[in-house]
C-alpha cells in the first residue's frame, strides 16, 4: 500500500491518523463520514476538521471526511475542498508584481465537469501571462491522472485609488451576531428573511432568500488557509445559497464564478448573500453578494443543473453538537 492510500485509510477511518470516535448513524459506518472533531480554542477549524492532508512534498492531496458531500450519497467530494485545493495551488506559482508590488486575486472561476471521488488527488497551476498589471493562471484537479475540475484565477498589481466619486449600491447586510456559535460541526451560521441568523440550518428549509456565514476551515492539515483560499472555498456554496428551497438543495452546480475588489481579513468568517436567481427548464443561474464584518466587498455566480439523483437535506450536514 503506497504512502497516499495509508494516509487515505488514517484520515478517513481514524487509524493513526486524526481520531473519530465510533458515533453509528444510520449508514453503518460508524460515523466517519459525518464527524469531525473540532478544537473550541482555535479560531480556525482544527487539523482534524482540514479537508486534505498530504504526502510527501505535498503533491499530492488525500481527502478526510470533513472533504466528503451529500450528493451521489457520499463518496463525492464537496465543491469546496475541490475549489479550495486549486486555489492552493496556483498561489504556489504567483509571481510577485513589479517592484515587489502585491498582485491581488480579483477573479476565481471554477469548472465542475466531472465528480471528483473522495480519494487522493493533485492539483497543478500554469501561468498563461504575468505581466506588469495582468496575471493569468489556470489550474486542474487530477484524479488516477483524469482531469475533473478546473479554474483560473486573475490577478492584478494593486496601484492608487483614483479619487472620483462612483455609484455604489446600497448592501445592508448584517453579520451573524459574533458572539453566535454554529451548532453543528459544520463551520456555519444560516439565514432567512422572516428567520433571521441561527446556529442551525432547520428552521431554513423554506422559498426564502437565504445567507450564509462561514467560519473559517483549514484546507490542509497543519497549514494556516490563506484568505484567498478561505474566499475560494467559499465561492461553491453560492449553489446552497441560490438553490435552497423548500425541498432542499435540488439543483448541483456544474461552475462557481467569483469577482472580488478585496479579499476578507485573516481568520474572519465570510457570508454569501443571495442577490438573484433565474430557473427553466432545470436549468438554474443564480448570484450572490459577498461579505465580512466590514462590509460588501464581491459577487459569486452559479450554474446549476436540477440533479438526477435528487435533492440534499441541508439540515442533515454536519453533526450536532
Amino acid at each position: 500500500m503506497d504512502k497516499a492510500n495509508l494516509i487515505y485509510n488514517a484520515c478517513m477511518r481514524g487509524q493513526g491518523g486524526p481520531a473519530f470516535p465510533a458515533v453509528p448513524d444510520a449508514g453503518g459506518d460508524g460515523g466517519w463520514r459525518s464527524y469531525i472533531k473540532r478544537d473550541q480554542g482555535d479560531s480556525v477549524a482544527s487539523m482534524s476538521q482540514a479537508y486534505f492532508e498530504v504526502t510527501g512534498t505535498g503533491d499530492t492531496l488525500v481527502p478526510c471526511s470533513s472533504a466528503d458531500s451529500l450528493w451521489g450519497d457520499g463518496g463525492q467530494m464537496r465543491g469546496s475542498a475541490v475549489s479550495g485545493a486549486l486555489a492552493r495551488a496556483v498561489e504556489q506559482v504567483v509571481p510577485p508584481g513589479p517592484g515587489g508590488v502585491a498582485r491581488r486575486p480579483v477573479r476565481w472561476r471554477v469548472d465542475l465537469f466531472r465528480p471528483a471521488a473522495m480519494a487522493p488527488c493533485t492539483a497543478e497551476a500554469t501561468i498563461v501571462r504575468a505581466g506588469r498589471q495582468v496575471c493569468l493562471i489556470d489550474a486542474v484537479l487530477r484524479q488516477d491522472g483524469r482531469e475533473v475540475a478546473r479554474a483560473g484565477a486573475l490577478f492584478l498589481t494593486e496601484t492608487t485609488a483614483p479619487q472620483g466619486k462612483v455609484f455604489s449600491p446600497r448592501l445592508d447586510f448584517v453579520p451573524p451576531p459574533p458572539g453566535m456559535r454554529p451548532g453543528s460541526s459544520e463551520e456555519r451560521l444560516y439565514y432567512s428573511e422572516g428567520v433571521g441568523w441561527t446556529p442551525l440550518p432547520d428552521p431554513h428549509q423554506n422559498e426564502r432568500r437565504k445567507q450564509v456565514w462561514l467560519a473559517p476551515v483549514r484546507l490542509v492539515a497543519a497549514e494556516e488557509p490563506s484568505p484567498f483560499q478561505l474566499t475560494a472555498m467559499a465561492t461553491d456554496v453560492v449553489n446552497m445559497v441560490a438553490n435552497w428551497g423548500e425541498f432542499g438543495v435540488e439543483f448541483i452546480n456544474a461552475d462557481a464564478s467569483l469577482v472580488v475588489s478585496r479579499l476578507p481579513a485573516p481568520g474572519e468568517g465570510i457570508g454569501l448573500a443571495a442577490e438573484h436567481r433565474f430557473a427553466e427548464d432545470g436549468i438554474a443561474t443564480g448570484t450572490a453578494v459577498v461579505f465580512d464584518r466590514a462590509g460588501a466587498f464581491g459577487a459569486v455566480t452559479v450554474s446549476a443543473v436540477a440533479s438526477p439523483g435528487g435533492a440534499i437535506d441541508p439540515r442533515l450536514i454536519g453533526v450536532r453538537r
